[in-house]
């Protein structure tokens, strides 16, 4: 398949068409295929709703057009707006598994979308799905931000020493601190990254 200026017009034309104001092409192998991968035609005043994909970051290159991509915490509180534009060399970015996120089209843009697992059947749901999921079952609320959840956070702290010098190990009253996280939840998560070789 080659991505060219008539497909692209092509998708755009589907896009003006679609009520949702956007097309996607999917790019997979077959349904079979695990991964997504798509082209994604988007107009101004399309609406995607804040959704997260926990199991994988999301790459997200912009072919034309501009558009925002918007990072949010789990409230739905606005935390980071990452401007791309092709012309001034702001090309793409990548969403970190776990963060909340949507985008806010300027004009009209396709992006080239890819992450590990399909949506739908990667633990992906939008922000109101979790909320709704929240409000039925309140234990199944975990700590998480934009990094991801607990095990994201504590490995990206332990990265963050290392890349610093220190060889310390992390306690998990340190973790607790940094975190602002009850330290009989990080105690739990890092015995079981022990467990699991993970620390």
């Amino acid at each position: 398949m080659e991505i060219n200026k008539k497909l692209i017009q092509e998708i755009f034309n589907q896009a003006v068409a679609n009520p949702r104001l956007r097309q996607n092409l999917d790019m997979r192998n077959s349904d079979a295929d695990g991964s997504q991968r798509m082209l994604n035609a988007l107009l101004p005043g399309t609406v995607v709703p804040i959704h997260r994909h926990p199991l994988s970051n999301e790459s997200v290159l912009l072919l034309c057009g501009k558009l925002v991509e918007i990072i949010y915490d789990a409230e739905g509180t606005e935390l980071e707006r990452v401007h791309l534009d092709p012309t001034v060399g702001n090309f793409g970015f990548v969403v970190p598994a776990g963060a909340w996120h949507s985008v806010e089209v300027l004009e009209p843009s396709v992006i080239f979308e890819a992450k590990d697992g399909a949506y739908g059947r990667d633990g992906s749901e939008t922000l109101d799905e979790y909320k709704a999921k929240i409000a039925q079952d309140p234990s199944k609320a975990s700590f998480e931000n934009c990094l991801g959840d607990l095990k994201k956070n504590i490995e990206y702290l332990i990265g963050m020493e290392r890349q610093s010098g220190s060889m310390d190990v992390l306690s998990p009253l340190y973790v607790s601190r940094m975190l602002n996280v009850p330290l009989e939840e990080v105690e739990k998560c890092m015995k079981e990254m022990e467990r699991q070789g993970n620390l």
